[in-house]
């Protein structure tokens, strides 16, 4: 039974929808021309994705330490994310606090979307909270938390307006290309990527699949439904410890370092 944030944030299955949480954070000209100055998908295309699930899975489920850890990590790596508007830019911040909200907005909604994709509709009381709970990934870092819409419905509103409002320019459809066509990284990473490219567009909004260039007609769309129908039989079928391995990994490879004892 499903009864918060905690219930499913641990589906491996959510980072199937990875890829389009990151396209619709560059979509927005704040957080995707720091992203493109400050990250490097070319030669590194894991350590965003990386960096989010292991900060995420220690704020939903990681020790004190752990969470005081990757906050630091989190903050060290936001620090030199930063530029004024010019004739280039239109200026941008890590720190800043409408960037942070859209990009936990896009975790929470993409995280949502798929986990009922798979598991079906979510019932209005456990889907109410986890939607509150849900706005600590954004506090614990510079997010105020008046600035999380106040219930669901403020939120859709919120929604609809940011994402209307969104197409990806250059700089985010150069991101865009290198996170999803990587020329290095594991083998296995680049055999997965059709798989990711194909999910990342059947899940998108129809107007950013066509901004970011997918290939998109009613043949794929049927075939993404029943991509998502097979998933929906065979994943919630997995063992918890296949299905929860993620999580496990990378609060695993989290270091915390070692309390010094008073003298």
């Amino acid at each position: 039974m499903v009864r918060g944030l905690a219930d499913i944030g641990a589906e491996g299955v959510l980072l199937a929808g990875a890829g389009r949480a990151i396209l619709l954070q560059i979509a927005d000209p704040k957080v995707g021309h720091g992203v493109a100055e400050h990250s490097n998908f070319a030669e590194r295309p894991m350590d965003r994705l990386r960096a989010t699930m292991t900060y995420v899975y220690a704020v939903v489920y990681g020790s004190e330490e752990q969470l005081k850890a990757v906050r630091r990590a989190v903050n060290r790596a936001h620090a030199p994310v930063r530029r004024g508007p010019d004739g280039a830019s239109t200026g941008y911040s890590a720190f800043d606090a409408e960037s942070q909200l859209w990009v936990v907005a896009t975790l929470y909604d993409t995280a949502v979307t798929v986990y009922q994709h798979v598991h079906g509709t979510l019932d209005d009381e456990a889907a109410d909270r986890i939607y509150r709970e849900y706005a600590r990934i954004g506090t614990a870092l510079q997010l105020p938390a008046d600035k999380w819409p106040a219930d669901r419905i403020a939120f859709e509103t919120y929604w609809e307006s940011r994402v209307r409002g969104l197409y990806p320019d250059d700089k985010a459809l150069k991101v865009a290309r290198d996170l999803l066509h990587p020329a290095g990284g594991p083998r296995l990473l680049r055999l997965a990527m059709p798989l990711a490219r194909f999910l990342t567009a059947g899940l998108l909004p129809d107007h950013l699949r066509e901004g970011f260039g997918f290939t998109w007609g009613e043949s794929q769309a049927r075939r993404f439904e029943r991509t998502m129908r097979l998933v929906g039989r065979v994943y919630p079928r997995l063992p918890q410890r296949v299905r929860h391995w993620p999580r496990d990994y990378y609060l695993g490879q989290l270091v915390v370092e070692p309390k010094v004892p008073h003298a």
